[in-house]
């Protein structure tokens, strides 16, 4: 890796010497890196072609280049300051400065020798990627599996059947945490996908993002696909970023609580303006993570991530919800998915599927006819089985009950017409839904006369289900609120 650092001494509020003390060179050296200072950036060619000679030999770490320059060089009345620094020069500076550096040549005509100079790349590029199909053609040749699976990368197209290796659950199938069921599809995906790698941020164990027939990605053995990124969430994500944007077959995770994307909030909204697919997987995902308290319980976050443009934002409720949104973030190369999961088992619920995930939300029951429920219930992950037991009990009182799980408001958004009335009928109005994190943006779903229940507030520390208790995460207030409607 070779790294260039401008090094002008100018910020967009003055001389660098009014904040910024640190010397860059011995920070770099004590991290390992090799470091040339190139002190003349402006003119001197070559120094910093020497520079960049130098840094090509050293093969056994990276190199920084400092090159030392006067910001808005060449400008006669601006250069060196910080006027120039986030503003343009203007039209009469840039004349000024053109007369200054003897520039004759029109805005945007290039020189012909500047042109001549640049088109002898183009045969020499076409040589290079000549010898490297060659080469290619000789691998493949020796090693049909290992050139496959580097094609794969390359190229971004899946194995044939990828998606068959992932797990399919029935209601018998036991309660567990949406974190153990990703950890399944996980490790599933990694056999089957070439380049499906990742890690956590220190918290592996929690949530539950080894791969189990890898090992870890260290100097000595990179080809292995855990990933260990330390404590720094704002650097991982960043580096998944990379990664997927590197190429079109390398698919990245990376995971966290869900209540510290606050860290690395502005990675995760690069992802989406870069469209880099990287699979953000947030455990612990509202006060159901019981003791660890407010400072770990997140609320707003799943309406904020909402928000975000260019995000598919899942919460699933169970084995096949959470197989169904890896199927779909596997596949959303130029959209990030972030997929919020439990630390708290939950059932293996009646009427899900991987199909139903596509669609974003979806009717799990219903005991209604001609697409008219007396009401409907809306829940995401853990608070899906709290509709669907508030829906029983409204049915064995004689009402018709249609229960929906919108697993993604993103995916939903973008079915027809069609569908999204034959899910939420806009005839019916006595809706309900209930989630464990703020109301905010669920009445666009309920309507002004429906009912939001969710947590408005910042959580506390106790065991799970004396919180859901205490904040009304219940089947009991399901009921009332639906019975309010009628």
């Amino acid at each position: 890796l070779i790294a260039f650092y401008d090094d002008n001494h100018i910020s967009i509020d003055g001389d660098t010497e009014i904040a910024f003390t640190e010397n860059v060179d011995q920070r770099f050296e004590a991290l390992g890196w090799h470091v040339i200072w190139v002190k003349n950036g402006n003119t001197g060619y070559d120094e910093i072609r020497a520079a960049i000679k130098e840094a090509k030999s050293v093969t056994d770490k990276p190199t920084l280049i400092k090159v030392t320059t006067t910001i808005g060089y060449g400008s006669p009345n601006k250069a060196n300051s910080y006027s120039v620094h986030g503003a343009a020069l203007g039209k009469k500076e840039v004349e000024a400065t053109r007369n200054n550096l003897g520039w004759p040549y029109e805005p945007f005509q290039v020189p012909e020798e500047v042109k001549s100079h640049w088109s002898r790349h183009t045969p020499e590029g076409a040589a290079l990627e000549s010898d490297w199909n060659a080469k290619f053609a000789a691998y493949e040749k020796k090693y049909p599996e290992e050139a496959a699976e580097l094609k794969s990368i390359i190229t971004g197209e899946l194995p044939a059947g990828w998606e068959k290796a992932l797990p399919t659950y029935t209601p018998e199938s036991p309660a567990d945490a949406t974190r153990n069921l990703s950890q399944q599809c996980l490790n599933a995906l990694a056999k089957v996908v070439p380049g499906f790698l990742g890690g956590s941020a220190d918290l592996a164990s929690s949530n539950m993002t080894l791969l189990k027939a890898f090992g870890d990605f260290q100097k000595a053995t990179p080809e292995e696909r855990n990933l260990r990124f330390g404590v720094r969430e704002h650097g991982m994500g960043a580096i998944s970023n990379g990664i997927c944007l590197h190429s079109p077959g390398l698919i990245p995770y990376c995971a966290t609580f869900f209540v510290f994307t606050d860290y690395m909030r502005g990675a995760m909204r690069i992802s989406a303006l870069s469209e880099a697919g990287v699979i953000y997987v947030m455990t612990h995902d509202s006060i159901g993570l019981g003791e660890d308290g407010p400072t770990h319980q997140p609320i707003e976050h799943l309406a904020s991530f909402r928000a975000m443009p260019n995000t598919l934002m899942f919460r699933p409720a169970d084995g096949n919800e959470t197989a169904g949104a890896y199927k779909i973030a596997v596949t959303k190369r130029k959209t990030p998915s972030i997929l919020a999961l439990s630390r708290q088992k939950l059932a293996q619920l009646p009427g899900t599927s991987i199909e139903g995930v596509e669609k974003g939300g979806y009717t799990i029951s219903d005991n209604s006819s001609g697409n008219k429920p007396d009401v409907i219930l809306i829940g995401t992950g853990s608070e899906l089985e709290i509709a669907a037991q508030a829906g029983e009990v409204l049915r064995k009182e004689g009402k018709t009950v249609r229960v929906v799980s919108f697993v993604c408001w993103e995916l939903f958004d973008e079915q027809s017409d069609e569908y999204k009335e034959s899910v939420l009928p806009s005839d019916v109005s006595a809706r309900v839904s209930i989630e464990a994190g703020s109301t905010f943006g669920w009445g666009k779903l309920v309507g002004s006369k429906g009912k939001s229940i969710g947590v408005n507030s910042f959580g506390a520390s106790a065991p799970a289900p004396l919180l859901y208790k205490e904040f009304g995460i219940t089947a009991e207030a399901v009921v009332d609120a639906a019975k309010s409607l009628f």
